[in-house]
């Protein structure tokens, strides 16, 4: 069986006094109609990225209020994770295809954890490519189908999505970020849908300042000065060593300032450590240069002591989904800098609620104009904070959920 994922318990009213209650009774007129509805999810991961992040909370409400979700893991192993690694590069733009030996790995996989879906469930959400082909293989499993896709299709290596896109034509409904990730010909079935997180998570809470500091020092931090922050997998696409050199462009000017480049290494990114030790190569023993991951206790606590202490947050994607690192520093208060690209502009209007940059040069000279005027963060990181709350808190994503699963219905 593929591996089932005990979630916490989240409760819808908690977020009330967040969200505001007409969103709250909204949600509830909507769960009411669906009631014992049984919903699974199937993803590659139970942590390490955002997909598990969202799950883990929107699971647990989906429950609250009134569905029968799940959640389960796929069965793979390293062979199946580097075949998925170079689809997820290739249909983010990488020039790399798949060879046949990896399809192959990865129909086969998809074959095992077909034949091990349980069957009887209303929908199941299938998120994003690496158990794609499972509508195809057992649709009768379920009544409904949806695949969800968490990354940037905007600009696909077109024979990997090529051959991709057979397997997504069963899903009566798939869902993504922003239309610009729509391929040709799935207009009918798509649907836009950010993500979202969760403000009562550990990692998003409210964060005294004298608790964050705490964490902070002790991992070689000097607190009293400043500090420029990205939380994100050590992967290519999010540009670290971009980081680096942007950094050492702004230390030039400001040689007080240190930088902490904050990751988790997940399951399925096996490219995860090669990228991680370039990293560490590339800050070349710079004292001032804090490379930290999960494995070094870093957590969702202490992602938030960096997030909520730091003087600037960065992101300096150059292909990016949607990036809810973004959002949960923005969430924070904190000033944010963002590569231009993928769905970091849906989350950042800049100069208002943060600003967007296209290369090394402007990220640091940004991060310049911020350590430089605290007025001007101060302003960033309220109009941020407050565009967040509108926009991209759990409860919107529970909402557009269940108005997906009405629409299915119907």
């Amino acid at each position: 069986m593929l591996q089932p994922i005990t979630v916490p318990n989240k409760h819808l009213a908690d977020y009330a006094s967040i969200v505001g209650r007409d969103l709250a009774e909204e949600i509830r007129e909507r769960a009411e109609r669906l009631k014992g509805k049984r919903i699974l999810h199937v993803s590659a991961t139970a942590f390490g990225g955002g997909v598990s992040e969202i799950l883990y909370t929107l699971v647990p409400l989906m429950i609250d209020v009134g569905l029968e979700a799940e959640w389960h893991v796929i069965y793979g192993r390293e062979e199946f994770f580097n075949a998925t690694k170079v689809m997820h590069n290739a249909l983010q733009g990488n020039p790399q295809d798949l060879n046949d030996e990896q399809w192959d790995v990865w129909r086969r996989y998809n074959e095992i954890n077909a034949k091990d879906l349980s069957s009887g469930w209303d929908v199941v959400i299938v998120h994003d490519p690496q158990p794609a082909a499972l509508a195809s293989l057992v649709g009768e499993k379920s009544r409904r189908w949806v695949w969800r896709c968490h990354i940037d299709l905007s600009t696909p290596n077109p024979a990997t999505l090529e051959r991709l896109l057979p397997y997504i034509e069963p899903y009566p409904a798939t869902v993504f970020h922003m239309p610009q990730y729509v391929p040709a010909g799935m207009d009918g079935r798509a649907n836009i849908v950010p993500p979202a997180i969760d403000p009562l998570a550990p990692k998003n809470m409210a964060f005294s300042p004298e608790d964050a500091v705490y964490i902070c020092e002790q991992f070689g931090i000097d607190v009293d000065r400043p500090l420029l922050c990205q939380v994100s997998r050590f992967d290519p696409w999010k540009d670290p060593l971009g980081v680096i050199d942007a950094y050492r462009i702004v230390k030039s000017e400001m040689p007080d300032v240190q930088l902490a480049l904050v990751g988790s290494m997940a399951t399925d990114d096996p490219e995860g450590w090669d990228y991680f030790n370039a990293t560490v190569a590339h800050a070349d023993g710079d004292p001032d240069i804090h490379i930290l991951n999960n494995l070094n206790n870093v957590g969702a606590i202490e992602v938030n002591a960096f997030q909520s202490h730091c003087d600037v947050v960065i992101q300096k994607s150059t292909r990016e989904g949607f990036g809810l690192t973004v959002t949960e520093a923005i969430w924070k208060g904190r000033p944010l800098i963002g590569g231009a690209v993928g769905g970091i502009p849906l989350q950042v209007s800049d100069g208002e609620t943060g600003f967007l940059v296209s290369s090394v040069s402007e990220c640091a000279q940004r991060s310049l104009e911020i350590l430089g005027d605290p007025g001007l963060g101060k302003r960033l990181g309220r109009a941020g904070k407050e565009a967040v709350r509108k926009r991209f808190l759990m409860p919107r994503l529970l909402r557009d959920w269940l108005s997906l699963f009405e629409r299915l219905e119907a």
